[in-house]
């Protein structure tokens, strides 16, 4: 095992000298920012860093005194120093891609006290000082030798990064008209004045009026810029959003407060609904910060135990959610237990014929593979291991599951114990419809909207969206 072993005072003499190289990272400026609560824009905005003069500079001052202070309490004098203080002038930037080496050498000796001061040099990879100056320790008397302790991996997540860059992506989509329906509560108030607000949708609220203005009030919602369509109660809000979606005047629909079953009884109606010849079901658009890919899983809100052909649907139509995205030929998982077919598990008799449809193009435009266990499906180490070859194993773009149990599970576990940010929509409807939950916060709400408006784009329908 590696060890580290000080040099107590007795063996020092001027002229001793130590060294410590290291390359700057966006995760050393990350996690000095994390730890210090210092968001300087010359460390962490590209855009202000490329104007500003000191270009991607992280604070000097913490870098190079960290580097310092590890040659001292690793190597020179090394365990047991005790650190007294340090001046240092900081002569050159330090910038992202750069390789600085510190080097301490031993200056003076104070045998009375223990003192030890020390020249520090900081060069970088083209041999220019970036920083110099001195530092003060008190050296060990005793000697020590103690095993290295192996470093905690730190892993820097970045939550709804992908969200943000799929918001990015809806900056030039038209706004989408959008029926929100029964708005009279406080957070689907703010849900749709903030994707109003970021130009995703032009809201049309649909709804009892008095409540609605009621929640506007207590809310500090100022409401005149928004048409209100009245209605009595919630079921009628529902059946008057649909009918607007009918009638081509919206091209989405948002759910406010009101449960999904309510919405969704009045979207699936046979005469009056919003039906197509495809099945409707839902998506949850995932962003998992553990996870190298945006990640979708279908369907685990609206479709209990769907049939083989329902599956058929429900693959397509997240097939299509991500060709609207831009992913061209998306991975699909089909998961089930075990990644063999079974006659005692019905699930993966269901995802090899799935898998036979895509090879008939009955299902367009993915690679799909199944069945397949959740870690094959998101691990090539797991794969490896297992020795499962497929195109898709560890880098599935969409998970399909076997029912809406398994599904609502999974992206419940997700959020909550892998910090997962959950948005979600419906699709193979007449228009998107945007459902959120309560639980739902600022960020994925206005992703929802971001996938509505991307999917209306995609279907090419100007008859309802307004101007960006």
């Amino acid at each position: 095992m590696d060890t580290i072993e000080n040099r107590t005072f007795d063996e020092l003499k001027v002229g001793d000298s130590a060294s410590l190289a290291r390359t700057l990272t966006r995760a050393d400026i990350e996690l000095f920012a994390v730890m210090s609560g210092d968001v300087n824009p010359a460390h962490l905005d590209d855009e202000y860093a490329r104007s500003d003069m000191f270009h991607k500079v992280i604070a000097h001052g913490m870098w190079s005194g960290a580097l310092i202070s590890t040659v001292l309490g690793t190597q020179l004098p090394g365990p047991g120093t005790i650190y007294l203080g340090q001046s240092l002038r900081f002569l050159k930037p330090v910038g992202l891609g750069d390789t600085v080496t510190v080097t301490l050498t031993v200056a003076r000796l104070d045998p009375e006290k223990r003192r030890v001061a020390l020249d520090c040099v900081v060069t970088n990879q083209d041999g220019q000082q970036v920083a110099a100056g001195t530092a003060d320790v008190i050296a060990p008397a005793e000697k020590v030798a103690r095993p290295r302790v192996a470093l905690p991996e730190v892993r820097l997540r970045e939550r709804g990064g992908r969200y943000r860059a799929l918001l990015q992506a809806a900056t030039d989509v038209p706004r989408v008209r959008t029926a929100v329906v029964h708005p009279v509560d406080t957070v689907s108030l703010l849900g749709f004045v903030e994707a109003a607000r970021e130009g995703l949708i032009e809201p049309v609220l649909v709804g009892p009026e008095a409540k609605i203005r009621q929640a506007a009030a207590h809310a500090n919602v100022d409401l005149t810029p928004y048409r209100i369509v009245p209605t009595e109660h919630s079921h009628a809000a529902a059946d008057a959003a649909v009918a607007l979606a009918r009638s081509g005047d919206v091209g989405a629909i948002m759910k406010g407060a009101l449960h999904t079953d309510e919405l969704m009884h009045a979207v699936v109606a046979k005469d009056t609904g919003l039906r197509t010849g495809r099945r409707i079901s839902h998506v949850f658009a995932m962003d998992v910060p553990t996870y190298p890919r945006p990640l979708f899983i279908t369907d685990a809100a609206i479709n209990v135990y769907p049939t083989l052909e329902d599956k058929r649907d429900i693959v397509q139509n997240a097939v299509d959610l991500a060709h609207a995205l831009g992913m061209a030929a998306p991975r699909v998982a089909i998961l089930s237990a075990l990644e063999t077919v079974s006659t005692k598990i019905a699930s993966t008799i269901e995802a090899a014929a799935l898998c036979k449809m895509a090879e008939r193009g009955q299902i367009e435009g993915a690679i799909v593979d199944g069945p397949m266990a959740f870690d094959l499906a998101v691990s090539a180490e797991a794969a490896q291991t297992k020795g499962f070859v497929s195109p898709v194993a560890g880098q599935a773009d969409i998970l399909v599951v076997p029912d809406l149990e398994a599904g609502n599970m999974l992206a419940k576990q997700l959020e909550y114990l892998a910090e997962a940010q959950v948005a979600g929509i419906v699709l193979g409807a007449r228009v998107p419809i945007i459902l959120t939950s309560r639980a739902d916060g600022p960020l994925a709400r206005l992703a929802s909207c971001a996938l509505a408006a991307l999917l209306v784009r995609k279907s090419g329908a100007p008859a309802v969206i307004g101007s960006p």
